[in-house]
């Protein structure tokens, strides 16, 4: 009987403790994660999930254990990683147009001084194209809705050619339908790049991504899409039951 071959492995960790100053915020973390997962994190605030986010991009160093993205030190193949963060503070007024807010993606790639080429544009007209807001690419950044907003800041990052996504919080403060809209983009885009998702919303994770994990200082995984009442317990301190009706629901029941 044949075996179905393992994708390669883009990111591992292990046995990974990390925190600030006197203060541990992540314990015995353990994570594999394949090439073109769609993994999907949550938890609650201050669980340590923007600090998980901080050791993969190379940001913070561990207390200990062992980190590997693409088969390097995070700090290494931080090139290859795309970023877009829980919320980005602007100017609603500030004359920035869309083309612009993208173009500054490819800022890592160009030597001090050196102006954007032909590479830079056709990169960054590819990257529009995929999120749906190449026709905007003149449009104010501030004349946008906060789910066309979100899809520049994915463009953005996109124009790194990175081999894995990370986005945190992509749909926090967007309404029900725009956030549906990411989501699908989203699955698009996992055809070809591996994604990590920070996200409180748990029907959305449960519906789009791949794989889950909980996150509570410690992470409760299993390498799949298995949401198990133990696990959301075990990270939320209370009972939560996902009951699916076309999307899943949120149902709390009465307890202490």
């Amino acid at each position: 009987m044949e075996h179905p071959v393992q994708a390669p492995e883009v990111i591992r960790i292990e046995q990974l403790w990390a925190g600030y100053e006197n203060e541990i915020i992540l314990e015995d973390i353990n994570l594999s994660i394949q090439e073109k997962d769609f993994l999907g994190i949550i938890g609650p605030n201050g669980g340590g999930k923007t600090t998980l986010i901080k050791i993969i991009l190379g940001l913070m160093e561990p207390i200990k254990g062992y980190v590997e993205v693409l088969g390097e030190p995070p700090q290494k193949n931080r090139h290859l990683l795309g970023y877009v963060p829980q919320s980005v503070a602007f100017d609603q007024d500030f004359p920035i147009n869309v083309w612009d807010v993208v173009q500054m993606g490819r800022l890592g790639k160009r030597r001090l001084l050196n102006r954007f080429n032909a590479e830079d544009q056709q990169i960054v007209a590819e990257s529009l194209r995929q999120v749906g807001m190449l026709h905007l690419k003149n449009r104010p950044i501030g004349e946008l809705s906060g789910g066309q907003r979100q899809r520049v800041y994915i463009a953005r990052a996109l124009t790194t050619r990175p081999k894995i996504l990370i986005l945190d919080e992509p749909t926090a403060s967007v309404d029900a339908e725009a956030s549906q809209s990411i989501y699908e983009l989203l699955n698009e885009l996992n055809k070809t790049i591996t994604i990590v998702l920070i996200s409180h919303d748990m029907s959305a994770v449960s519906s789009y991504t791949k794989s889950i994990g909980c996150l509570n200082r410690r992470f409760h995984y299993h390498g799949d899409k298995t949401l198990t009442p133990q696990m959301v317990q075990a990270v939320y301190k209370c009972p939560i039951d996902l009951i699916a009706h076309g999307l899943p629901h949120r149902v709390f029941p009465k307890h202490e």
